[in-house]
């Protein structure tokens, strides 16, 4: 086996919590380069690395074969042409691109230069995702009539990150934290017909919406998609009611929590949410009304790792496709649209 030279393009939250450990424990890669342009912090915690000051020496090196961009959302399409260009695979970090054009151009650029290119839509990994997944694989539900999907925060200050604050193209909790939401219910249901959305902003200064309320519309059901930063008491992140019953479910995986805590993901039992996370479902099986609660599949980001592996050495099928993540920004587009509206948008 000839692991995949990888190098990250950031060394912050997203390099250190969601990439580096994933790559560094899995022997089908090896953790090779990062670009930092004054510190050396992913050498603290991986000494063999090779960190890079420009972005262009590190395109340079000819061991690189995959990229992974985790740099502010306003630089994803700048940073890819060039990656693309330099004949790199490329992963890029949720949200793909800032608008559809860009995604577009990058799509159509990377087939031309025939590299390997897909989006980090890690949630399709969490352990509560792949349960209400397949709870609906296994028409437990009966028809589905509506879905409801939260991912609230109490978080009222704004973010040390400046960029994430800074009212520009492709910023916002539309695109941060919808863009998870808007994947994962594509991933269920397919693109909807028509999308009506609220977008707000309630912290005190911010300049950048940190409030949306998305109504999804299909021809048999609703799917809803909110998000506030003030919700101190958690809600069910995951509500599904269908023709013969419902399925209530938080939003409890552990991933994101144990990794922040220096957990790697090779530990004993990772992606396990505790017991008293269980989904209640309360349906009707062979003519019976039943209520249980049912155990949580593991979550695990690894798989989509594998999953590139596979896509770069055998020619297998990429996990998540550039044309996935494009859909995603067609859907936030149009929520943009809607907002201003104030109604009704056909897709």
């Amino acid at each position: 086996m000839q692991p995949i030279q990888v190098a990250l393009c950031s060394y912050g939250m997203s390099g250190h919590v969601f990439h580096a450990p994933f790559i560094s424990v899995n022997p089908k890669f090896n953790l090779y380069a990062v670009f930092e342009r004054t510190k050396n912090e992913a050498q603290k915690h991986y000494p063999n690395i090779k960190t890079f000051r420009t972005l262009e020496t590190m395109l340079n090196d000819d061991a690189i074969e995959l990229v992974v961009i985790n740099t502010p959302n306003v630089t994803h399409f700048d940073f890819a042409k060039k990656v693309i260009n330099a004949g790199k695979h490329l992963v890029i970090e949720k949200p793909f691109t800032a608008t559809v054009a860009e995604a577009e151009y990058l799509i159509q650029l990377a087939k031309e230069k025939n590299v390997i290119m897909s989006v980090y839509h890690n949630r399709r990994y969490d352990s509560d995702f792949k349960t209400v997944q397949n709870v609906l694989e296994n028409g437990l539900l009966g028809t589905i009539v509506e879905a409801e999907f939260h991912y609230d925060r109490f978080d009222p200050v704004l973010s040390y990150k400046v960029h994430k604050e800074t009212p520009t193209v492709g910023v916002g909790s539309i695109y941060d934290l919808g863009s998870h939401l808007i994947d994962q219910a594509l991933q269920l249901f397919g693109m909807p017909k028509a999308i009506f959305a609220d977008l707000d902003s309630y912290r005190p200064n911010s300049k950048v919406g940190d409030y949306f309320d998305v109504k999804l519309f299909y021809p048999s059901h609703r799917v809803i998609l909110k998000s506030s930063y003030y919700v101190r008491e958690p809600l069910a992140g995951n509500i599904l009611h269908g023709t013969k019953g419902s399925f209530i479910k938080t939003k409890a995986d552990v991933q994101e929590k144990e990794l922040q805590l220096g957990k790697m993901p090779d530990s004993v039992n990772w992606g396990t949410e505790p017991d008293t996370e269980k989904g209640v479902l309360h349906t009707e099986k062979d003519g019976k009304i039943t209520k249980e609660y049912i155990p949580t599949l593991k979550g695990n980001y690894m798989v989509y790792y594998d999953g590139i592996y596979e896509a770069i050495r055998n020619n297998k099928p990429v996990p998540v496709t550039a044309e996935d993540g494009k859909k995603v920004i067609e859907i936030i587009e149009a929520a943009l649209k809607s907002n201003t509206k104030k109604s009704v948008v056909e897709l």
